[in-house]
């Protein structure tokens, strides 16, 4: 879904795919970093390491602001997003958390740009690349993920206690936004 962030000029495109084939998303990836693609940033993530949406909406955000204050710890947008998606210092930690690899399968995918329209290109072209169609479901949580997510962001059971909300999703979804802010202030 195509949303505005007023705040920094820019448009973020968050959505995933399921049932990729690695080597292209790779191929897709490695091709396309290396050119200026007029304003364009994209990254792409292990969806069943990603907690819903709102964890890469606000991983896009201190992303920005990151750059708005020039504290950024790395050259792109894109990668400063897997930083803060991941909660890590160190891109290849922050890759090693939550980054695609060769077993993935529902991926996950940011697109950052300045023009709705050339978002709209570049998601067109991630698609034919991949060869399926978007399916922003591989963002919702289900209970493999949260496993896997409680296991990878280490919460533990007692944090999952402290956070006052009935429903354990919506629990994990918090924490990892609060490891995605925390991240900023280690700076």
């Amino acid at each position: 879904m195509l949303q505005h962030i007023e705040e920094f000029g820019k448009y973020v495109e968050i959505t995933g795919y399921k049932n990729i084939a690695f080597d292209k998303a790779e191929a897709f990836l490695k091709a396309n970093r290396k050119q200026t693609r007029q304003n364009i940033d994209i990254q792409f993530f292990d969806a069943d390491l990603i907690a819903t949406q709102e964890h890469l909406y606000f991983a896009v955000l201190n992303a920005l602001q990151a750059f708005k204050n020039k504290t950024n710890l790395s050259k792109t947008p894109a990668m400063e997003t897997i930083l803060y998606a991941s909660a890590q210092r160190q891109i290849q930690k922050a890759i090693e958390r939550c980054g695609i690899k060769t077993q993935t399968k529902s991926m996950a995918m940011i697109i950052i740009g300045d023009d709705p329209k050339q978002i709209e290109n570049a998601l067109e072209e991630v698609t034919k690349s991949v060869g399926s169609d978007p399916d922003a479901a591989v963002l919702e949580m289900t209970k493999n993920k949260e496993t896997k997510i409680k296991k990878a962001f280490k919460i533990t059971d007692q944090e999952l206690k402290t956070v006052e909300n009935s429903r354990p999703e919506k629990a994990i979804v918090n924490l990892v936004i609060e490891l995605v802010a925390l991240l900023a202030t280690q700076l």
